[in-house]
């Protein structure tokens, strides 16, 4: 179980996991609930809310304050997981106000729409409207330039409704900002190269996909590489790692 939950604290990272091996749910990043006025935004669609991603492409989303002033999300990319995960990345039109709260809202939004962009507070136990509140900083705290990703092991495990299959890697003086990983995996068999947002957990990537859903899946046999691009939520950069290879995890069943 700890395997899926590795991928459920991502993205991306969430409640997903049901009796049945269908549902939906959309997901909201970053998870940190204090941003900089430059941050960037993540929405995320497991199953049928991929749709909802999708139509990002047409549609826009706004951040909206208590007092009624939007800004509009621009989208700057929509990633496609390999196994019903579909994520879309936006930057604001223009820098965020100071210590103001944001709430996300679509266009022409409806009451059925407006249930989409709510999650549940654990604490409060009710939902409630997902949201944002800046600080007066422009941007976050750079990354670590020693930051360093080596392979650590590859993980199987056979579950109701399918496997969990994952490559595990350590990351070396991560801090404790929110990161995500720029991920690309290329299939050495195909060269085909799949590209997702990742984020870690326990000091770990986990790149693969869990009984119910992922950003990557793997052949039965087979050789692979990847590549990671750490970035905080202000969408800054590190240099991106050199290619790490290996195995799927289904060799080692």
């Amino acid at each position: 179980m700890k395997k899926i939950l590795l991928l459920f604290t991502l993205v991306f990272s969430s409640s997903i996991a049901k009796a049945d091996c269908s549902s939906n749910g959309l997901y909201f990043y970053p998870v940190q609930k204090e941003i900089s006025l430059n941050s960037i935004f993540i929405i995320e669609g497991y199953y049928n809310s991929q749709k909802i991603i999708e139509a990002f492409d047409t549609r826009p989303i706004y951040l909206v304050t208590e007092k009624g002033e939007t800004i509009q999300l621009v989208l700057q990319n929509i990633y496609v997981g390999q196994m019903q995960l579909t994520q879309a990345v936006f930057k604001p039109v223009k820098a965020l106000n100071p210590n103001t709260k944001y709430y996300l809202q679509y266009s022409n939004q409806t009451k059925t729409e407006a249930t989409q962009l709510e999650k549940w507070n654990s604490i409060k136990k009710k939902k409630e409207r997902v949201y944002w509140i800046t600080t007066e900083e422009k941007t976050n705290k750079p990354l670590n330039s020693n930051l360093t990703i080596e392979y650590k092991k590859t993980d199987i495990a056979f579950y109701g409704c399918g496997p969990a299959a994952y490559a595990v890697f350590s990351i070396i003086n991560k801090p404790d900002n929110e990161i995500w990983y720029k991920t690309e995996v290329i299939d050495l068999s195909t060269s085909k190269s799949s590209i997702y947002l990742i984020k870690s957990g326990d000091g770990t990537l986990s790149v693969g996909h869990g009984m119910f859903s992922g950003s990557f899946t793997f052949n039965q046999t087979g050789k692979y590489k990847v590549r990671f691009t750490p970035m905080n939520s202000d969408g800054k950069t590190l240099n991106t790692t050199n290619w790490i290879a290996f195995n799927s995890p289904f060799m080692n069943n």
